[in-house]
């Protein structure tokens, strides 16, 4: 799908308050660790990730999508009222139901005719979100569309730590949980706009997705506890990525490496990144990555590292932009932005 009427109006992000380093966590299990063998430190040797960010206890995901969510609309100028659609695309959710969406709603004062839903899909749920919305200001259904996520790994990060310290925990225990302490906490929003009512100058050029739905059990999440076949995971997600590169080079003008000036990913850490940069053939030092501090924030990564790289400097207007976007499934969208 290619857009011509599509711009990103503006970006925000929250990140949690509270700093949680690998270290403390494995104090948590260092019991459990050296009953069966594991040397300290192999938390963030293996993920690269130093730290993750909890929020306070309580805190809803609507509530996080909210506060980047106006302040999003605040840096675009643009009030509540103008929103014609509010997509939540939280792993995380206030509730079964209703929708998080739907409070995002009635926090923010939207219009009673702005359409709000949830929509979810793993780690690959904001750039999702961005592809509906575009497709409605594409068609001329809408002008301005927020799409938003909060999550909060807290929960799941401390319900792990209880269960990998019960003394009948295995090495298979281990290795299936170890994929959820590298988890994190952080909010997004992004403002798409039709391009005659934008500013920005930032505009979608189309997007490519593939699904390799035959690796639906590699990793499965509850609110409490994640199961993830970390290797697995890892050999079948970087073979889908390199399909949906090739996908991306056929459909998507120049989407090629050496055409291409940054990367805003979704990130799970460091071998995962390494993996993906190889097997793309792509610099890997065109990749912002934020998940040695931030850990792996499931769809709010993607938002929370393009905003990080232009709020860094490492953008400048014109630049050929590459979103990357992967997800339990498994599931694969390419994204292409003009800053």
């Amino acid at each position: 799908m290619l857009f011509t009427n599509v711009a990103v109006e503006a970006l925000s992000y929250e990140l949690a308050p509270h700093r949680i380093s690998s270290d403390w966590l494995e104090d948590q299990i260092s019991a459990t660790m050296q009953r069966l063998g594991f040397a300290k430190g192999q938390l963030e040797r293996l993920s690269g990730i130093r730290e993750r960010r909890f929020w306070d206890d309580g805190t809803r995901p609507s509530t996080v999508a909210t506060l980047a969510a106006r302040k999003v609309l605040a840096a675009a100028e643009v009030a509540p009222h103008q929103i014609g659609l509010v997509i939540n695309t939280s792993v995380c959710q206030d509730f079964l139901e209703p929708s998080t969406a739907c409070f995002v709603h009635r926090n923010l004062g939207l219009s009673p005719h702005a359409v709000n839903y949830d929509v979810r899909n793993a780690c690959l749920g904001f750039l999702n979100g961005m592809y509906i919305a575009a497709m409605m200001i594409e068609a001329g259904e809408i002008n301005y569309a927020l799409i938003v996520d909060g999550e909060g790994a807290q929960d799941a990060v401390l319900s792990t730590v209880a269960r990998l310290q019960r003394p009948e925990t295995t090495i298979q225990d281990f290795r299936d949980n170890f994929a959820t302490l590298t988890l994190g906490s952080g909010g997004a929003a992004m403002l798409l706009a039709h391009k005659r009512l934008a500013k920005s100058g930032h505009m979608l050029n189309g997007v490519v997705s593939l699904a390799a739905s035959e690796h639906n059990e590699l990793c499965i999440g509850m609110p409490n506890y994640m199961k993830t076949d970390a290797g697995a995971l890892l050999i079948a997600g970087v073979k889908l990525a390199t399909e949906t590169w090739s996908l991306a080079q056929e459909v998507i003008p120049h989407w090629r490496d050496d055409e291409i000036a940054l990367y805003a990913p979704h990130q799970v850490g460091a071998r995962h990144m390494a993996a993906t940069a190889e097997a793309l053939g792509i610099t890997p030092a065109k990749l912002y990555l934020n998940f040695p501090v931030l850990g792996n924030i499931g769809p709010a990564a993607l938002p929370i590292s393009l905003a990080q790289a232009a709020e860094s400097d490492r953008l400048k207007p014109g630049d050929h932009v590459g979103l990357l976007g992967i997800g339990s499934g498994l599931n694969c969208s390419m994204m292409s932005l003009t800053w």
